[in-house]
């Protein structure tokens, strides 16, 4: 039976150098756009990514886009999916076009909504004088969702604009957007953006081309929890947001 892992890449495969502690040994596995390093991995996640790639097919499910995925230096070699499930690629690195076809439509009727929370984030920004601007995440010629960091990377900033301005903003608008906040990032999505639409929909075709499949899901934020719950089984790296969420002592 062919083994597939859908997994997440930042703080799950790799962290940031402040995330990594006193760990010994890191190794750099994304870059910024200069070419200088901005997340690591500790031997501990090698040997579990070694582990994995000997007994199993890997299948990247990140928030990346096309551009920041290609900066990542891990061997990966079948699908992928970007842009929390905007985007598929296929095994040679092209995107799969019925899958974008279908996300371009869904994320044209989302825009307004788009720049509607980026108008009201910016304007708290200025009152505020807070030193970050929200920006909407384009890729494929596809604007997909919004992003708020703090230059400072003090996510107290960023629980203020979640209180105070994402949260009314949701309550008044529906159902049709979620928030996303882990660490220094705050994401507002439109709900038919999902990492979870995105590995359904390979798990079918996957199905399609070998039988019966096994699964796994691996990840590290509660927004990872939808695709993982897809998967026959959950791997959650431990002190992450699901793990704080999910597996509390009793």
């Amino acid at each position: 039976m062919k083994k597939f892992l859908f997994v997440d890449l930042d703080d799950t495969l790799f962290q940031t150098l402040e995330k990594c502690g006193n760990a010994p040994d890191l190794q750099a596995h994304a870059f910024l756009k200069d070419g200088s390093p901005i997340s690591y991995s500790t031997r501990k996640q090698r040997a579990l990514f070694s582990m994995f790639d000997e007994s199993m097919t890997l299948i990247p499910s990140t928030a990346r886009d096309l551009n920041s995925f290609q900066r990542v230096n891990l061997d990966f070699t079948s699908y992928a999916v970007l842009n929390y499930g905007g985007v598929i690629l296929n095994p040679d690195g092209t995107a799969d076009q019925t899958w974008l076809r279908r996300t371009q439509g869904e994320m044209q009727v989302a825009m307004a909504g788009l720049e509607d929370i980026i108008r009201h984030i910016d304007d708290y920004a200025k009152r505020t004088g807070f030193g970050g601007r929200a920006r909407v995440i384009e890729d494929f010629d596809t604007p997909f969702f919004v992003v708020l960091k703090d230059p400072q990377k003090n996510p107290g900033k960023l629980a203020e604009f979640d209180t105070e301005v994402v949260q009314p903003w949701l309550a008044s608008v529906g159902s049709a957007y979620y928030l996303h906040r882990n660490g220094n990032n705050l994401a507002v999505l439109p709900k038919t953006l999902s990492k979870s639409h995105a590995v359904k929909y390979l798990q079918d075709a996957l199905k399609e081309q070998h039988g019966d499949i096994l699964s796994f899901g691996m990840g590290d934020s509660k927004s990872d929890a939808a695709f993982m719950s897809l998967c026959d089984y959950a791997i959650i790296p431990r002190q992450t947001q699901l793990a704080r969420h999910a597996l509390e002592p009793l």
